[in-house]
């Protein structure tokens, strides 16, 4: 790897072991074995510098967040088992992504001074909706991406919320059978 490579690297290792806003320059040359100088030739700024590393680390902690979503569950396997089989992958992945979600919950407090941040965030959430609606329930974001935004939210708040729980007490997060059984309880209650 190259310099550039190798701060891209170093950045990540500190987001997870630091967070962002505790994270230093001096930490990130130090666990990429660079020069303090090497992070302004490439990347001009320690923040520029964490920033590139985050929207990485989020990419790669959406893919395997989609490939949890799209579990096959069995060729006859009904909506209802998909749902919580999808789920229950999700659900499992929290305590391998809790840095990464403790770093999103982190950013969050800081939005309103990174109007930069704020909108590469806002950027991905539009993209993980309209994702989710594909998932969930293979609708072509194109065709209708009022709908697949709309359906995308309402999955995106449900990942947030327990992705909350789980940082704050693990043990009381919702299964996905939970999830399911609830699901079940309030569509038969708006239907009844």
């Amino acid at each position: 790897m190259g310099n550039r490579d190798d701060l891209l690297a170093g950045a990540k290792r500190c987001l997870v072991e630091k967070g962002y806003t505790a994270t230093t320059a001096r930490d990130v040359a130090a666990a990429a074995g660079t020069s303090l100088a090497a992070i302004g030739y490439h990347f001009r700024t320690t923040r520029a510098l964490l920033d590139q590393a985050l929207f990485e680390a989020m990419e790669e902690w959406g893919q395997e967040l989609e490939r949890a979503f799209t579990v096959d569950a069995g060729p006859d396997a009904t909506p209802r088992q998909r749902f919580e089989a999808a789920w229950t992958r999700v659900i499992e992945s929290f305590d391998r992504l809790r840095p990464l979600w403790a770093v999103q919950f982190e950013l969050i407090s800081q939005l309103d001074r990174a109007p930069e941040l704020r909108e590469a965030l806002r950027a991905a959430n539009h993209r993980a909706r309209l994702g989710l609606a594909a998932i969930f329930h293979q609708l072509d974001p194109e065709a209708d991406e009022a709908e697949a935004l709309a359906l995308g939210a309402f999955y995106q708040t449900l990942l947030g919320g327990l992705a909350a729980q789980s940082l704050v007490d693990p043990q009381s997060t919702p299964t996905a059978a939970d999830l399911t059984c609830i699901l079940v309880r309030i569509t038969d209650e708006f239907t009844a």
